[in-house]
């Protein structure tokens, strides 16, 4: 379907840079990653509580 190759995402990246400006964009990926951490934390947290609760019953 699409095929991204560098010349792409070298255009992509100059663009959001010059949307957001350089001061954002550390903030953004940071925020970015904390939510991915979290997302992997509640979905390895909700399976460890769905285990204990399986074998009480």
């Amino acid at each position: 379907m699409f095929k991204l190759g560098m010349p792409e995402l070298i255009i992509i990246l100059v663009i959001v840079f010059f949307i957001f400006g350089a001061k954002r964009l550390p903030e953004m990926g940071k925020g970015i990653g904390e939510g991915i951490k979290n997302f992997k934390k509640s979905i390895k947290g909700d399976d460890a509580n769905n285990n204990d609760k399986d074998k009480s019953a």
